[in-house]
């Protein structure tokens, strides 16, 4: 994703076969980024430091110029799915093409002096070490931009201002969790030499248990330099690392940000079509906590149907926003409390307890006391 955005153009092209254009839009990238790189110090490499540099670089200016409403003048009409993919595969490509312009210098040479930034002038970096970085900078901006396109086009809120909201953008782009590699789920794409490789590429998830930016500097450097440490192998292994991690981290953009889209819109659909909000609120509760657990899912309809709620219907629940834990006999009342037809709280209870999947047996029952007291009305 270059500084002024392009539209996705044979998208399907192979590396080979790459335009003029897209070789033009990465070269240029990589020329302002060794600008960058060679600004750092070697304590910002080693430190992790320069993660919290490039993502203020790579983010500053990018999320000014895209907009939803600039992916509606260059694809007007077209469905965010068909949007999304196109920008996935274009960043792959751009990985692609960037990892066989950075491979001819990897060498093993390079990677020793990764470890030796230790012994190095404050001023300076070694000229091997500003190559390697180029590279890990490169991939790590086009992630995360990948990964901003994606929550954009499905119109998810994020505030990159908010620390919530910017750890919520970092996780996405540079996480996929191991179980979801290992059970074979997004990894099918790649071919069967690189399974093992991405496996090793993606296993740990120590973001998980980051304290700060710096540490995810340091990891993405290390997660970063596997294809160089691997000898013999040179050009095709950067171009299928850089191409296939990018698609797999932009497929997990789009499984989480497009779920997070889903969520809102059930949300946005709840509120509009209910009769009784303030009712809707408490019965949706109880479906969540019928079982005793808070799916992501879960936590996410109930905050947006609160908010929701509030601003559509000007309802603010004080006594549900202090509740510890909820008493079904209370929504019971609740319910017996109100007359009319209440058919539309039985369409919130069954779709509030699909939206994290399979209905369990304690929901079902929670459902079937509402469908009760409906009909009673």
């Amino acid at each position: 994703m270059p500084e002024a955005p392009i539209d996705a153009v044979h998208v399907d092209a192979a590396v080979d076969d790459a335009n003029d254009t897209d070789r033009e839009v990465v070269e240029d990238e990589r020329a302002e980024l060794r600008e960058f790189v060679t600004g750092l110090s070697p304590d910002d490499i080693k430190s992790g430091g320069w993660f919290t540099k490039l993502i203020a670089q790579a983010l500053s200016s990018y999320t000014d110029k895209v907009t939803w409403q600039y992916f509606q003048e260059r694809y007007v009409g077209v469905p965010a799915d068909a949007i999304v993919d196109q920008r996935i595969k274009m960043a792959a490509r751009y990985a692609a093409l960037e990892g066989g312009l950075s491979a001819g210098a990897y060498s093993a040479a390079i990677f020793a002096t990764i470890g030796s930034l230790g012994g190095a002038s404050p001023l300076t970096v070694p000229a091997a070490v500003v190559t390697v970085m180029v590279d890990v900078a490169f991939i790590t901006q086009l992630q995360i931009r990948l990964a901003y396109d994606v929550a954009v086009l499905y119109r998810v809120p994020l505030d990159l201002s908010d620390p919530e909201d910017m750890w919520k953008l970092i996780r996405v782009a540079f996480t996929i969790k191991s179980g979801e590699v290992v059970s074979g789920g997004v990894v099918k794409m790649v071919p069967a030499i690189m399974r093992p490789l991405i496996k090793r590429f993606y296993s740990k998830g120590v973001l998980a248990a980051a304290k700060g930016l710096p540490f995810v500097g340091k990891f993405l450097l290390q997660r970063n330099v596997i294809k160089i440490g691997i000898p013999f192998v040179g050009i095709p292994l950067a171009v299928l690392v850089n191409r296939y991690t990018t698609l797999l981290a932009g497929r997990h953009a789009q499984d989480v940000f497009r779920n997070e889209a889903r969520v809102i819109e059930l949300a946005q659909n709840l509120s509009k079509e209910s009769q009784h909000p303030e009712l809707m609120l408490w019965v949706a509760w109880l479906v969540i906590m019928a079982d005793g657990k808070i799916a992501d899912e879960e936590a996410l309809l109930i905050r947006h149907l609160v908010r929701l709620v509030r601003d559509q219907h000007q309802v603010v629940d004080e006594q549900l926003a202090h509740l510890v834990d909820i008493d079904p006999a209370e929504v019971w009342r609740r319910m017996d409390a109100e007359s009319g037809d209440l058919s539309d709280i039985l369409g919130v209870a069954k779709r509030v307890a699909a939206v994290d999947g399979t209905v369990n047996s304690l929901e079902k029952a929670v459902i079937s006391e509402v469908r009760d007291r409906v009909t009673r009305v």
